[in-house]
């Protein structure tokens, strides 16, 4: 997602270059692979609440399929969206190949922090797995179980959250991709209305608004506000209100305006400064039970660390420091506002 241009001319408006490598064999190979993708995204949601089930059946416990709504609703939205724009990129659609390469960007840099986080909790949850499992079997050596679960799990996240987003991104990001598409589909899509890298931030503000509304839905509506846990009626207007912010910042991002750049930009400063303030005087634990995880989860949660005491804090710290660095980047796509003097008095 590296197209930039230094002015107000949309990066996907530009002329195809000539002469070029025709790719169309490409574009229904990774269509069909991205149809794949979508399919598998649906697989996640079946074997998801299979999951629930089989746990409620082991405690005697209802299933908390509400606990899991936000994820399902994640999981849908993809399957979704990967079909259609799978389809888009077999049809060699210009508009699928900007959101593809939004997407593997994405999914990229999403999956390298994934990997790097997973670095330093898979042991801690890998080692309660085992103790478990060799509670429960002492035949089994715990020793070379725990290494093979670690070389699984981390050959399995190198794969699927590394590479293989990096070879979709090499592809879509290919010049006779690009060029192929503006041949095969000439028409001005509305994917060309703006730079990627700004497309892409407006697609992340709009995909968090159905995130925002599930919540109440789901009853996970419990908001950290300057040092409360908002619950109920409270929680689930703030979560509309900022539903309606994203979608409000998308649209005027999606316009080149500057405005809804500065309303994103002081919008996270503020939200950073109450989840300090609120995460300064309540554990992260308190918040789950108010979201009404079985105390069973939360124990699980508790033992692998990373939300423990006021380590939320530090987390939400650094977190927040690639957004407000990509939020910086994006910035010099946006014209400057234009200045309008009174007339002269006669």
């Amino acid at each position: 997602m590296h197209e930039q241009n230094s002015g107000t001319v949309p990066v996907e408006s530009t002329p195809s270059p000539v002469p070029h490598k025709d790719r169309s064999a490409g574009l229904i190979v990774f269509g069909i692979l991205t149809i794949l993708l979508g399919c598998l995204c649906g697989l996640l949601i079946l074997l998801m609440v299979a999951g629930q089930a089989m746990a409620a059946k082991n405690t005697g416990a209802p299933a908390p399929i509400s606990t899991i709504l936000p994820v399902l609703s994640v999981y849908g939205a993809m399957a979704v969206a990967l079909i259609w724009l799978g389809i888009g990129s077999i049809m060699a659609r210009r508009w699928a190949r900007a959101l593809l390469l939004i997407f593997s960007w994405s999914w990229l840099i999403l999956g390298l922090v994934m990997v790097i986080v997973m670095a330093f909790l898979m042991p801690k949850i890998l080692a309660n797995v085992s103790s478990n499992m060799t509670a429960n079997h002492p035949e089994l050596p715990a020793a070379s179980m725990f290494v093979g679960m670690m070389i699984g799990m981390f050959l399995f996240y190198g794969v699927f959250f590394v590479i293989l987003p990096a070879v979709w991104t090499f592809f879509y990001n290919s010049r006779h991709v690009k060029a192929t598409c503006e041949t095969r589909d000439p028409v001005t899509r509305w994917t060309d209305a703006c730079p990627l890298p700004v497309l892409g931030l407006c697609l992340w503000l709009v995909s968090s608004v159905p995130m925002m509304l599930v919540m109440p839905l789901a009853g996970h509506c419990v908001m950290p506000f300057f040092g409360m846990l908002l619950t109920g009626l409270p929680g689930a207007l703030l979560c509309l209100a900022i539903a309606a912010l994203w979608g409000y910042a998308a649209w005027r991002l999606y316009k080149l305006d500057v405005r809804g750049w500065w309303l994103i930009l002081i919008a996270l400063c503020v939200f950073m400064v109450s989840g300090l303030v609120t995460f300064a005087q309540h554990d992260m634990m308190e918040m789950y039970r108010l979201m009404g995880y079985p105390e069973a989860q939360i124990e699980q949660i508790q033992k692998i660390g990373l939300l423990a005491g006021h380590r939320m804090i530090w987390l939400m710290s650094f977190s927040m420091l690639p957004f407000l660095g990509y939020l910086f980047f994006v910035r010099k796509f946006f014209p400057p506002r234009k200045s309008y003097m009174a007339p002269p008095a006669a």
